[in-house]
Protein backbone atom coordinates (compact mmCIF):
# COMPACT_ATOMS: atom_id res chain seq x y z
CA UNK A 1 0.00 0.00 0.00
CA UNK A 2 1.65 3.41 -1.30
CA UNK A 3 1.06 6.39 0.85
CA UNK A 4 0.87 9.77 0.51
CA UNK A 5 -0.74 13.12 2.49
CA UNK A 6 -2.95 13.87 -0.73
CA UNK A 7 -3.70 12.19 -4.05
CA UNK A 8 -5.16 14.60 -6.89
CA UNK A 9 -6.72 13.05 -9.71
CA UNK A 10 -5.60 14.70 -13.26
CA UNK A 11 -2.73 16.29 -13.79
CA UNK A 12 -3.94 19.09 -15.98
CA UNK A 13 -3.28 23.24 -15.14
CA UNK A 14 -5.38 22.71 -11.70
CA UNK A 15 -3.95 19.07 -10.66
CA UNK A 16 -0.21 20.97 -11.43
CA UNK A 17 -0.41 23.71 -9.43
CA UNK A 18 -2.33 22.35 -6.37
CA UNK A 19 0.31 19.66 -6.60
CA UNK A 20 3.32 21.52 -6.79
CA UNK A 21 2.08 24.44 -4.08
CA UNK A 22 1.03 21.71 -1.75
CA UNK A 23 4.26 19.73 -1.93
CA UNK A 24 6.29 23.17 -1.64
CA UNK A 25 3.86 23.46 1.63
CA UNK A 26 5.22 20.72 3.07
CA UNK A 27 2.75 17.69 2.10
CA UNK A 28 3.77 14.30 0.95
CA UNK A 29 1.71 14.40 -2.61
CA UNK A 30 0.91 11.75 -5.25
CA UNK A 31 -0.97 12.90 -8.87
CA UNK A 32 -2.16 10.53 -11.22
CA UNK A 33 -3.62 10.64 -14.92
CA UNK A 34 -4.78 8.10 -16.97
CA UNK A 35 -3.51 10.28 -19.98
CA UNK A 36 -0.32 9.36 -21.60
CA UNK A 37 1.09 13.37 -22.47
CA UNK A 38 1.27 15.49 -19.73
CA UNK A 39 -0.90 19.13 -19.49
CA UNK A 40 -2.45 18.48 -23.18
CA UNK A 41 -5.08 21.01 -22.67
CA UNK A 42 -2.57 24.05 -21.88
CA UNK A 43 -0.52 22.76 -24.60
CA UNK A 44 -2.71 23.39 -27.37
CA UNK A 45 -4.51 25.93 -25.98
CA UNK A 46 -4.01 29.82 -27.00
CA UNK A 47 -3.08 28.71 -30.44
CA UNK A 48 0.16 27.16 -28.91
CA UNK A 49 0.86 29.90 -26.63
CA UNK A 50 -1.30 29.21 -23.90
CA UNK A 51 -3.51 32.63 -22.93
CA UNK A 52 -2.50 31.44 -19.27
CA UNK A 53 -4.98 34.59 -17.42
CA UNK A 54 -6.27 37.68 -18.18
CA UNK A 55 -4.84 40.75 -15.98
CA UNK A 56 -8.80 41.96 -15.47
CA UNK A 57 -10.39 38.49 -14.42
CA UNK A 58 -12.73 39.05 -11.88
CA UNK A 59 -16.11 37.23 -10.43
CA UNK A 60 -17.66 39.39 -13.51
CA UNK A 61 -16.19 37.24 -15.81
CA UNK A 62 -17.40 33.68 -14.76
CA UNK A 63 -21.17 31.94 -15.21
CA UNK A 64 -22.32 29.16 -11.99
CA UNK A 65 -25.64 28.56 -10.71
CA UNK A 66 -24.09 30.03 -7.40
CA UNK A 67 -22.05 33.14 -9.07
CA UNK A 68 -20.69 34.32 -5.59
CA UNK A 69 -18.62 31.38 -5.23
CA UNK A 70 -15.49 31.89 -6.99
CA UNK A 71 -15.36 35.58 -5.12
CA UNK A 72 -12.96 33.99 -2.23
CA UNK A 73 -10.58 31.81 -4.48
CA UNK A 74 -10.11 34.67 -7.01
CA UNK A 75 -9.32 37.30 -4.55
CA UNK A 76 -6.96 35.19 -2.73
CA UNK A 77 -4.74 34.37 -6.14
CA UNK A 78 -4.88 37.11 -8.47
CA UNK A 79 -3.72 37.41 -12.14
CA UNK A 80 -0.93 39.18 -10.90
CA UNK A 81 0.16 36.40 -8.31
CA UNK A 82 0.61 33.89 -11.36
CA UNK A 83 2.14 36.94 -13.37
CA UNK A 84 4.92 37.00 -10.54
CA UNK A 85 5.09 33.73 -11.01
CA UNK A 86 6.03 33.49 -14.36
CA UNK A 87 8.13 36.03 -14.28
CA UNK A 88 10.47 34.23 -11.31
CA UNK A 89 10.42 30.96 -14.14
CA UNK A 90 11.61 34.09 -16.95
CA UNK A 91 8.91 33.10 -19.17
CA UNK A 92 9.15 35.92 -21.77
CA UNK A 93 4.80 36.81 -22.43
CA UNK A 94 3.03 39.77 -23.51
CA UNK A 95 -0.49 41.29 -23.56
CA UNK A 96 -2.15 40.63 -26.74
CA UNK A 97 -5.98 41.58 -26.41
CA UNK A 98 -8.37 42.89 -23.38
CA UNK A 99 -6.02 41.44 -20.87
CA UNK A 100 -4.83 38.20 -22.32
CA UNK A 101 -1.59 37.27 -21.82
CA UNK A 102 0.29 34.95 -23.85
CA UNK A 103 3.75 33.19 -23.25
CA UNK A 104 5.91 34.69 -26.23
CA UNK A 105 7.31 31.32 -27.35
CA UNK A 106 5.15 28.38 -26.58
CA UNK A 107 2.67 26.86 -24.09
CA UNK A 108 5.67 24.31 -23.38
CA UNK A 109 6.77 27.13 -20.83
CA UNK A 110 3.92 26.84 -18.82
CA UNK A 111 4.25 23.06 -18.89
CA UNK A 112 7.54 23.16 -17.80
CA UNK A 113 6.78 25.64 -15.04
CA UNK A 114 4.19 23.86 -13.17
CA UNK A 115 6.56 20.08 -13.52
CA UNK A 116 9.51 22.06 -11.91
CA UNK A 117 7.21 23.37 -9.39
CA UNK A 118 6.30 19.83 -8.83
CA UNK A 119 9.81 18.74 -8.38
CA UNK A 120 11.04 21.31 -6.13
CA UNK A 121 7.83 20.01 -4.09
CA UNK A 122 8.68 16.55 -4.02
CA UNK A 123 6.09 15.61 -5.57
CA UNK A 124 5.18 11.93 -7.21
CA UNK A 125 3.50 11.85 -10.41
CA UNK A 126 1.77 8.25 -11.73
CA UNK A 127 0.92 9.23 -15.60
CA UNK A 128 -0.27 7.30 -16.95
CA UNK A 129 -2.38 5.16 -14.77
CA UNK A 130 -5.86 4.67 -14.16
CA UNK A 131 -7.73 4.50 -11.46
CA UNK A 132 -10.14 1.97 -10.67
CA UNK A 133 -11.93 2.33 -7.88
CA UNK A 134 -11.63 5.03 -5.06
CA UNK A 135 -13.58 4.41 -1.25
CA UNK A 136 -13.23 5.50 2.02
CA UNK A 137 -12.03 3.71 4.54
CA UNK A 138 -12.57 5.43 8.31
CA UNK A 139 -11.04 8.89 7.63
CA UNK A 140 -8.46 8.37 4.65
CA UNK A 141 -9.14 7.49 1.12
CA UNK A 142 -8.04 3.82 -0.39
CA UNK A 143 -7.60 3.94 -4.36
CA UNK A 144 -7.01 0.99 -6.49
CA UNK A 145 -4.66 2.56 -9.56
CA UNK A 146 -2.99 0.63 -12.23
CA UNK A 147 0.54 1.32 -10.29
CA UNK A 148 -0.94 -0.55 -6.93
CA UNK A 149 -3.30 0.56 -3.89
CA UNK A 150 -2.64 3.81 -2.68
CA UNK A 151 -3.83 5.44 0.72
CA UNK A 152 -4.19 9.11 1.71
CA UNK A 153 -5.70 11.39 3.99
CA UNK A 154 -7.13 13.87 1.52
CA UNK A 155 -8.23 13.50 -2.04
CA UNK A 156 -8.39 16.45 -4.71
CA UNK A 157 -10.47 15.71 -8.14
CA UNK A 158 -8.70 18.12 -10.36
CA UNK A 159 -10.06 16.01 -14.00
CA UNK A 160 -10.98 18.70 -15.75
CA UNK A 161 -14.64 19.01 -17.97
CA UNK A 162 -15.68 16.66 -21.38
CA UNK A 163 -14.07 19.18 -23.56
CA UNK A 164 -11.93 17.65 -26.23
CA UNK A 165 -12.12 13.97 -25.82
CA UNK A 166 -10.13 13.57 -28.15
CA UNK A 167 -7.00 14.27 -25.86
CA UNK A 168 -8.70 11.94 -22.94
CA UNK A 169 -11.11 14.40 -21.47
CA UNK A 170 -13.73 11.94 -19.38
CA UNK A 171 -16.78 11.98 -17.04
CA UNK A 172 -14.40 10.78 -14.76
CA UNK A 173 -15.09 13.83 -12.16
CA UNK A 174 -18.49 13.67 -12.49
CA UNK A 175 -19.08 10.14 -11.92
CA UNK A 176 -16.98 10.51 -8.87
CA UNK A 177 -18.52 13.05 -7.01
CA UNK A 178 -21.66 11.46 -7.63
CA UNK A 179 -20.57 8.50 -5.97
CA UNK A 180 -19.89 10.17 -2.90
CA UNK A 181 -23.10 11.83 -3.16
CA UNK A 182 -22.68 15.38 -4.75
CA UNK A 183 -25.57 17.12 -7.30
CA UNK A 184 -23.77 17.99 -10.75
CA UNK A 185 -25.34 21.02 -12.57
CA UNK A 186 -25.95 19.53 -16.03
CA UNK A 187 -22.74 19.70 -18.55
CA UNK A 188 -23.26 20.95 -21.94
CA UNK A 189 -20.19 22.51 -24.03
CA UNK A 190 -19.25 25.66 -23.67
CA UNK A 191 -16.91 28.40 -25.68
CA UNK A 192 -18.23 26.69 -28.60
CA UNK A 193 -18.68 27.17 -32.42
CA UNK A 194 -23.07 27.62 -33.09
CA UNK A 195 -24.68 25.57 -35.91
CA UNK A 196 -27.43 25.85 -37.91
CA UNK A 197 -30.02 23.58 -39.97
CA UNK A 198 -28.89 23.31 -43.66
CA UNK A 199 -31.96 25.31 -44.98
CA UNK A 200 -31.43 28.20 -42.40
CA UNK A 201 -27.87 28.46 -43.06
CA UNK A 202 -27.39 27.82 -46.67
CA UNK A 203 -27.73 31.96 -47.60
CA UNK A 204 -24.22 31.92 -45.29
CA UNK A 205 -22.87 28.86 -46.10
CA UNK A 206 -20.85 30.56 -49.03
CA UNK A 207 -19.41 33.44 -46.17
CA UNK A 208 -17.23 30.44 -44.71
CA UNK A 209 -14.13 32.57 -44.20
CA UNK A 210 -15.44 35.74 -43.52
CA UNK A 211 -14.71 37.64 -40.31
CA UNK A 212 -15.84 41.21 -38.95
CA UNK A 213 -16.12 42.70 -35.24
CA UNK A 214 -20.31 42.50 -34.16
CA UNK A 215 -21.67 43.45 -30.80
CA UNK A 216 -23.56 39.89 -29.82
CA UNK A 217 -25.85 38.88 -27.13
CA UNK A 218 -27.78 36.47 -25.47
CA UNK A 219 -30.04 35.67 -22.54
CA UNK A 220 -32.02 37.05 -20.57
CA UNK A 221 -31.53 39.25 -16.70
CA UNK A 222 -28.64 37.99 -14.92
CA UNK A 223 -28.08 35.06 -17.74
CA UNK A 224 -27.62 37.83 -20.58
CA UNK A 225 -24.14 37.56 -22.25
CA UNK A 226 -23.13 40.85 -24.46
CA UNK A 227 -19.92 40.98 -26.25
CA UNK A 228 -18.04 43.15 -29.10
CA UNK A 229 -15.40 40.73 -30.35
CA UNK A 230 -14.58 39.15 -34.21
CA UNK A 231 -17.39 37.01 -35.52
CA UNK A 232 -15.96 34.70 -38.39
CA UNK A 233 -18.67 32.74 -40.12
CA UNK A 234 -18.14 28.88 -40.89
CA UNK A 235 -19.52 26.15 -43.40
CA UNK A 236 -21.84 25.18 -40.70
CA UNK A 237 -22.12 28.34 -38.46
CA UNK A 238 -20.54 31.14 -36.47
CA UNK A 239 -17.52 30.82 -34.51
CA UNK A 240 -14.90 33.10 -33.65
CA UNK A 241 -14.41 35.03 -29.97
CA UNK A 242 -17.82 36.36 -30.26
CA UNK A 243 -19.56 33.49 -31.02
CA UNK A 244 -17.55 31.28 -28.48
CA UNK A 245 -18.30 34.08 -25.80
CA UNK A 246 -22.01 33.89 -26.08
CA UNK A 247 -21.92 30.54 -26.34
CA UNK A 248 -21.70 29.89 -22.55
CA UNK A 249 -24.77 31.83 -22.36
CA UNK A 250 -26.76 30.34 -25.04
CA UNK A 251 -29.58 27.63 -24.92
CA UNK A 252 -31.76 25.50 -27.23
CA UNK A 253 -34.14 26.84 -28.95
CA UNK A 254 -32.90 30.77 -28.29
CA UNK A 255 -32.45 33.49 -30.28
CA UNK A 256 -28.81 35.15 -30.67
CA UNK A 257 -28.58 38.98 -31.26
CA UNK A 258 -26.17 40.01 -33.72
CA UNK A 259 -25.14 44.04 -34.49
CA UNK A 260 -23.26 43.49 -37.64
CA UNK A 261 -21.76 47.11 -37.47
CA UNK A 262 -21.71 48.01 -33.44
CA UNK A 263 -19.42 50.96 -34.34
CA UNK A 264 -20.82 52.96 -37.04
CA UNK A 265 -25.10 53.52 -37.11
CA UNK A 266 -25.64 52.19 -40.86
CA UNK A 267 -28.48 54.44 -41.62
CA UNK A 268 -26.51 57.47 -41.15
CA UNK A 269 -23.86 56.38 -43.53
CA UNK A 270 -26.72 55.01 -46.06
CA UNK A 271 -28.45 58.42 -45.44
CA UNK A 272 -25.25 60.56 -46.31
CA UNK A 273 -24.68 58.54 -48.95
CA UNK A 274 -27.77 59.10 -50.70
CA UNK A 275 -27.64 62.81 -49.30
CA UNK A 276 -24.69 63.51 -51.34
CA UNK A 277 -26.26 62.01 -54.25
CA UNK A 278 -24.10 58.92 -54.71
CA UNK A 279 -24.64 57.12 -57.61
CA UNK A 280 -23.29 54.10 -56.01
CA UNK A 281 -25.10 50.96 -56.20
CA UNK A 282 -26.30 50.09 -52.64
CA UNK A 283 -24.86 46.93 -52.56
CA UNK A 284 -21.06 49.14 -53.24
CA UNK A 285 -21.95 51.71 -50.92
CA UNK A 286 -22.84 49.24 -48.09
CA UNK A 287 -19.35 46.56 -48.90
CA UNK A 288 -17.62 50.09 -47.38
CA UNK A 289 -19.18 49.41 -44.20
CA UNK A 290 -19.04 45.92 -44.28
CA UNK A 291 -17.23 42.87 -45.95
CA UNK A 292 -18.43 43.00 -49.63
CA UNK A 293 -19.70 39.59 -49.56
CA UNK A 294 -21.56 39.69 -46.41
CA UNK A 295 -23.45 42.81 -47.81
CA UNK A 296 -24.28 40.92 -51.34
CA UNK A 297 -25.88 38.25 -48.93
CA UNK A 298 -28.11 40.31 -47.51
CA UNK A 299 -28.81 42.23 -50.32
CA UNK A 300 -29.83 39.50 -52.42
CA UNK A 301 -33.10 38.60 -50.09
CA UNK A 302 -33.88 42.58 -51.50
CA UNK A 303 -33.17 42.33 -54.88
CA UNK A 304 -35.10 45.63 -55.76
CA UNK A 305 -32.86 47.74 -53.60
CA UNK A 306 -29.93 46.19 -54.34
CA UNK A 307 -29.85 47.03 -58.08
CA UNK A 308 -30.52 50.51 -57.38
CA UNK A 309 -28.23 53.26 -56.70
CA UNK A 310 -28.28 55.09 -53.12
CA UNK A 311 -29.58 58.19 -54.64
CA UNK A 312 -32.64 56.71 -55.62
CA UNK A 313 -34.01 54.01 -52.71
CA UNK A 314 -36.09 55.61 -50.38
CA UNK A 315 -35.12 56.92 -46.57
CA UNK A 316 -37.53 53.91 -45.01
CA UNK A 317 -36.28 51.15 -46.86
CA UNK A 318 -32.67 52.79 -46.17
CA UNK A 319 -33.34 52.67 -42.13
CA UNK A 320 -35.47 49.32 -42.43
CA UNK A 321 -32.34 47.64 -43.87
CA UNK A 322 -30.02 49.23 -41.73
CA UNK A 323 -32.08 48.28 -38.41
CA UNK A 324 -32.09 44.59 -39.10
CA UNK A 325 -28.01 44.57 -39.63
CA UNK A 326 -28.63 46.09 -36.40
CA UNK A 327 -30.66 43.72 -35.26
CA UNK A 328 -30.19 40.15 -36.88
CA UNK A 329 -31.68 37.40 -35.26
CA UNK A 330 -30.57 33.71 -34.99
CA UNK A 331 -31.66 30.69 -33.64
CA UNK A 332 -28.95 28.18 -33.39
CA UNK A 333 -29.92 24.65 -34.12
CA UNK A 334 -27.02 23.51 -31.90
CA UNK A 335 -23.28 23.57 -31.06
CA UNK A 336 -20.33 21.91 -32.51
CA UNK A 337 -19.90 20.12 -29.21
CA UNK A 338 -17.37 18.69 -27.15
CA UNK A 339 -15.31 17.99 -29.57
CA UNK A 340 -14.65 21.75 -30.73
CA UNK A 341 -15.56 23.55 -26.88
CA UNK A 342 -12.83 24.81 -25.18
CA UNK A 343 -14.58 24.22 -21.80
CA UNK A 344 -17.62 22.75 -19.88
CA UNK A 345 -19.58 24.52 -18.35
CA UNK A 346 -21.85 23.40 -15.76
CA UNK A 347 -20.14 20.40 -12.98
CA UNK A 348 -19.95 19.68 -9.46
CA UNK A 349 -22.65 22.01 -7.71
CA UNK A 350 -20.71 24.83 -5.75
CA UNK A 351 -23.21 24.94 -2.96
CA UNK A 352 -21.98 21.51 -1.76
CA UNK A 353 -18.29 22.84 -1.67
CA UNK A 354 -16.61 25.46 0.49
CA UNK A 355 -15.62 28.73 -1.40
CA UNK A 356 -12.36 29.04 1.03
CA UNK A 357 -11.06 25.54 0.81
CA UNK A 358 -13.06 24.08 -2.32
CA UNK A 359 -13.78 21.10 0.37
CA UNK A 360 -16.90 18.82 0.19
CA UNK A 361 -19.43 19.65 2.54
CA UNK A 362 -20.41 15.65 2.13
CA UNK A 363 -17.35 14.29 2.77
CA UNK A 364 -14.54 15.74 4.31
CA UNK A 365 -11.22 15.69 2.93
CA UNK A 366 -12.42 15.79 -0.98
CA UNK A 367 -11.96 18.27 -2.78
CA UNK A 368 -12.95 19.87 -6.49
CA UNK A 369 -10.70 22.51 -8.48
CA UNK A 370 -10.97 23.22 -11.69
CA UNK A 371 -12.92 22.86 -14.75
CA UNK A 372 -14.86 19.99 -13.05
CA UNK A 373 -16.16 22.30 -10.70
CA UNK A 374 -19.29 24.38 -11.86
CA UNK A 375 -17.68 27.57 -12.89
CA UNK A 376 -17.00 28.73 -16.20
CA UNK A 377 -14.81 31.66 -17.55
CA UNK A 378 -15.12 33.81 -20.27
CA UNK A 379 -12.76 33.28 -23.21
CA UNK A 380 -9.44 35.16 -22.72
CA UNK A 381 -7.22 33.29 -20.44
CA UNK A 382 -10.22 33.44 -17.47
CA UNK A 383 -10.74 29.66 -17.00
CA UNK A 384 -6.73 29.50 -16.53
CA UNK A 385 -7.12 31.74 -13.65
CA UNK A 386 -9.97 30.06 -12.48
CA UNK A 387 -8.02 26.62 -12.22
CA UNK A 388 -5.01 28.71 -10.59
CA UNK A 389 -6.85 30.28 -7.91
CA UNK A 390 -9.29 27.01 -6.99
CA UNK A 391 -5.87 24.74 -7.04
CA UNK A 392 -4.27 27.80 -4.39
CA UNK A 393 -6.92 28.03 -2.67
CA UNK A 394 -7.16 23.99 -2.41
CA UNK A 395 -3.79 23.67 -1.59
CA UNK A 396 -3.42 26.27 1.31
CA UNK A 397 -6.18 24.38 2.72
CA UNK A 398 -4.54 21.19 2.60
CA UNK A 399 -1.59 22.10 4.23
CA UNK A 400 -3.62 24.28 7.05
CA UNK A 401 -5.10 21.06 7.92
CA UNK A 402 -2.45 18.49 7.63
CA UNK A 403 1.27 20.33 8.32
CA UNK A 404 0.97 19.63 11.63
CA UNK A 405 0.99 16.25 11.14
CA UNK A 406 4.21 14.44 11.94
CA UNK A 407 4.25 11.80 8.92
CA UNK A 408 2.29 10.78 6.00
CA UNK A 409 -1.44 9.35 6.15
Amino acid sequence: MHRFDVVIIGAGAAGLFCAGLAGQLGLKVLVLDHAKKVAEKIRISGGGRCNFTNRDAGPANFLSRNPNFCRSALARYTPQDFVALVQRHRIPFHEKHKGQLFCDDSSEDIIRMLLRECEQGGVTRWQPCAVAGVRQAGDRFELDTAAGPVRAARLVVATGGLSIPQIGASDFGYRLARQFGHAVVETRPALVPLTFDAATWAPFAPLAGVSLEVGIACGQGRGRGAFVEDLLFTHRGLSGPATLQVSSYWTPGQPVEIDLSPRRALAEVLRAAKAAGSRRLLRNELAAALPARLAEAWLEAVPQLAARPVAEARDRDLETLAQRLHRWQLVPGGTEGYRKAEVTAGGVDTRELSSQSMESRRVPGLHFIGEVVDVTGWLGGYNFQWAWASAAACARALAASLAPRSGPA
